[in-house]
């Protein structure tokens, strides 16, 4: 499974993209996590316009297996919502790095302990 090295990761399973570039980051849930969950058949994304904290939970991701929360990567204010996603939640099953995305963040804080690729690996091997 490719983890791709321009992202940066949660323990949690998301993924942020879009860190180096400015205010505005793009936020979904990792391969790994979409795998783990099995067929996505719901997903419930924060409201634009809400603000959001990173560590809370601030949405949830159903599949057939179980239903998990979305935990926000950083702090700061919901500005999109990808409405695809939400009227076809396969599309994180499918392409969890693209199409797949669910939300985007102004970012006011970005915590210090986002993983890099090489960190957040061993997270999805059993080797954590």
């Amino acid at each position: 499974m490719s983890i791709p090295e321009e992202l940066r990761y949660t323990k949690e399973h998301e993924w942020v993209a879009g860190l180096d570039d400015g205010a505005t980051v793009t936020v979904g849930i990792t391969a790994y996590a979409a795998e783990q969950l099995g067929d996505v058949v719901y997903v419930q994304p924060p409201e634009v316009g809400s603000v959001i904290t990173a560590g809370d939970s601030v949405g949830e991701v159903e599949s057939t297996k179980s239903v998990s929360d979305i935990y926000a990567p950083v702090s700061g204010e919901v500005v999109e919502v990808n409405q695809a996603v939400v009227d076809d939640p396969s599309l994180v099953n499918s392409d969890p790095y693209g199409e797949g995305w669910l939300f985007k963040v102004h970012v006011d804080d970005v915590p210090a302990d986002l993983l890099t690729a090489d960190q957040y690996a061993p997270l999805t091997s059993g080797e954590s």
